[in-house]
């Protein structure tokens, strides 16, 4: 074939969860139908995030937690891609290392799926008290400021766990999820209301899918790149940008909300203190309306946050991440660093 993987099964490595499976099933259905001369094959393992479920993820600490083992695999050359929730990747990727494919993004917002006996109420609507389960920092310092007659409760474990603790015991009145992941199980229906950003802007990538290659491995990276959505690309890389520039994790609130709309992409950047009483939001734009030019020669593999999109305008490319990281400027030029600093301090006791 005219990517040289023909004759050899292609294989995809992906964590063991359901939802995980899902994603990386739709993945591998696209690159089927892109190359139907070829053979994908799923390899699923296990990842120290999927072992460890009793501790809160922000107390681990470890950025790679959902993808060691993954890449592992791929340094190795046991598998040739790896499929990931575009949030769990850290913005600094080990080196050999790159995101080969962006896929079109999934609702990116937060929804609230609540108690069978809080059917058809709203977060405002719960009574004084009542316990919200949320694994994130970030949507619980959001969420408490706006609504403080509420309290937020660590809860652990993959949907179906957490799904599980939400309905067979009378500990939570409501957890919070992406609804990406939601409607990737099929669990539509389980949205009782989704948080628009006004309630809560969400997390760094979520909702995309991004595809992991070894970055001096042509002919997979070639072969998964086609899968890239320019949008998304574009978003994410801003996202990612601005993330990397206030060197935000896991372990510390920071949320954003992007739009692109007529060549035009604004990125909304917010930092938070853990109780959601300190905060600092700020909005800016930059066009990213460029033509393709064949970019051939030394540049071919130029990464931005660790995304390689040969199919996405260079320039494009380079304006979404100094938007994110101008943005992220601003914010530390009033006092985001404080906020944070704090923040993970008051995380780690």
């Amino acid at each position: 074939g005219e990517n040289g993987v023909d004759g050899r099964a292609i294989r995809v490595g992906t964590r063991r969860s359901q939802l995980a499976r899902i994603q990386t099933d739709s993945v591998v259905m696209m690159l089927r139908e892109l190359y139907p001369d070829l053979c994908f094959e799923i390899v699923a393992m296990s990842t120290t995030g999927d072992k460890i479920l009793d501790t809160a993820l922000s107390k681990i600490g470890e950025k790679s937690l959902f993808t060691k083992e993954l890449e592992n695999a791929l340094e190795r050359n046991e598998v040739d891609l790896v499929v990931h929730s575009l949030k769990d990747l850290p913005t600094c990727l080990p080196p050999g290392f790159t995101i080969g494919a962006v896929c079109k993004r999934e609702n990116p917002l937060d929804a609230v799926v609540f108690h069978p006996k809080n059917c058809g109420k709203t977060l405002s609507l719960l009574p004084e008290k009542s316990v919200i389960g949320t694994s994130s920092l970030r949507r619980a310092a959001q969420l408490k400021k706006k609504f403080p007659h509420l309290e937020f409760r660590d809860i652990r474990g993959n949907l179906n766990t957490r799904l599980k603790k939400l309905d067979e015991k009378e500990d939570f009145s409501a957890i919070i999820l992406a609804a990406a992941g939601l409607k990737r199980m099929g669990w539509e229906s389980r949205i009782g209301q989704l948080l628009g950003p006004e309630d809560c802007l969400y997390a760094v990538g979520q909702g995309a899918l991004a595809v992991e290659v070894r970055a001096k491995d042509q002919e997979i990276l070639n072969m998964v790149s086609a899968l890239h959505d320019a949008d998304t690309v574009l978003c994410c890389i801003a996202e990612r940008a601005f993330m990397k520039r206030l060197e935000g994790g896991c372990s510390v609130p920071v949320a954003v909300n992007t739009l692109l709309k007529d060549g035009q992409l604004y990125l909304t950047g917010a930092v938070y203190s853990l109780d959601g009483s300190d905060s600092l939001k700020e909005t800016m734009q930059t066009s990213v309306s460029y033509p393709h030019q064949n970019e051939d020669g030394p540049n071919d593999d130029v990464q931005h946050v660790g995304i390689t999109a040969k199919n996405v305008p260079g320039q494009a490319q380079e304006a979404a991440e100094n938007l994110g990281v101008e943005l992220a400027s601003l914010l530390l030029s009033k006092g985001a660093k404080h906020i944070l600093s704090v923040a993970r301090q008051l995380n780690d006791a």
